[in-house]
């Protein structure tokens, strides 16, 4: 029981990183646009981070996402030593991501950590992987910021051409009270996305310890304090990714920032409808590079982007190696 409570607390304490790591995800356009301060922005983000809960809870009435993240692995080969590895393994490549400013996404490397520790633990097989569970998750990794890119694009196309004979003083204000409303649209596709990976951890922890029969009987206060967990961690923001998702890949518009947002929350919204965990992080880099393409595609940064196309790449290896490492470690006093 006692391992369980401290990769309970591991699982919090991942959640809060995570909320920190991707603050920039949902404030780093309105904080460029100087919209609000840094601090109002946090808290504008930390409050519909969590109001992101209710919105799981009562209108999907189910946590899809948390469901695909536990079942990324098969149950059988699931023990407390995995979870643990996997944990600590997502910990530390985020907190290496964020040191150096590297929009990594939260969501890979927590599945990348947890098969990577199933592997160890069933010896090298990969036959622990739940293909079915994981594939649409890597397909994701293309596809998040491909539909973000390409909605951020026809959005930005129609608003400009309806706003072309707009005063455009008045226009931009008007754009900097919208960017209130899409910051706050992203926050709660954030949230929704973000905590129920955290949720499915903690919810397969306590079916491999035969506290519950299944994810479906997950207590309460499961999802409620990893929602609290992650709208606590994006408060503390993540500042160094913030200046590069909100000005290194492109200068952005309040204009832009409006459609940036709005067609990322879109994408988010429609992963979460399917279960599918995807990253935050890969979606609105995608819906800011499909409003930077739409001036010119000189206006997008390519080389930052293909050095964050990288990080994308080698965040699930490297985390699963990372995992099986520590797995190995843990099993030489556990």
């Amino acid at each position: 029981m006692t391992f369980l409570v401290i990769i309970i607390i591991l699982a919090f304490i991942f959640d809060y990183i995570n909320g920190f790591h991707d603050a920039a995800n949902s404030i780093a356009t309105i904080v460029s646009t100087k919209v609000l301060t840094p601090f109002q922005a946090v808290l504008w983000a930390a409050v519909f981070n969590f109001a992101a809960f209710f919105i799981s809870k009562y209108i999907y009435g189910e946590f899809k996402v948390g469901n695909t993240i536990a079942k990324s692995v098969f149950e059988q080969f699931i023990t407390l030593k995995v979870i643990f590895s996997g944990l600590v393994a997502a910990i530390a490549w985020n907190l290496l991501t964020w040191w150096y400013g590297i929009p990594s996404s939260s969501s890979h490397t927590l599945i990348g950590g947890f098969i990577g520790a199933a592997i160890a633990n069933a010896h090298g097989s990969f036959d622990v992987i739940n293909y079915s569970k994981v594939l649409p998750t890597v397909y994701f990794i293309v596809l998040a910021p491909l539909i973000g890119m390409v909605m951020a694009f026809i959005i930005t196309v129609i608003i400009v051409n309806i706003c072309k004979k707009a005063n455009p003083y008045r226009a931009e204000n008007w754009f900097k009270r919208l960017q209130l409303v899409s910051s706050a649209a992203f926050s709660l596709g954030h949230g929704g996305n973000d905590a129920q990976k955290v949720m499915g951890i903690i919810a397969a922890a306590m079916v491999a310890q035969g506290l519950i029969p299944d994810l479906k009987s997950v207590p309460d206060w499961v999802p409620f304090s990893c929602f609290t967990a992650i709208a606590l961690g994006t408060l503390s923001g993540g500042w160094k990714i913030v200046k590069t998702m909100g000005s290194r890949i492109t200068k952005v518009t309040p204009l832009e920032g409006v459609s940036a947002e709005t067609a990322g929350a879109l994408t988010l919204y429609l992963s979460e409808s399917l279960g599918i965990p995807v990253s935050t992080t890969h979606t609105i880099t995608g819906s800011i590079i499909g409003v930077g393409a739409t001036k010119r595609l000189s206006a997008v940064r390519w080389g930052v982007t293909v050095n964050l196309l990288w990080a994308w790449i080698l965040t699930i290896p490297i985390s699963a190696l990372l995992a099986a490492g520590t797995f190995y470690v843990v099993s030489l006093f556990i």
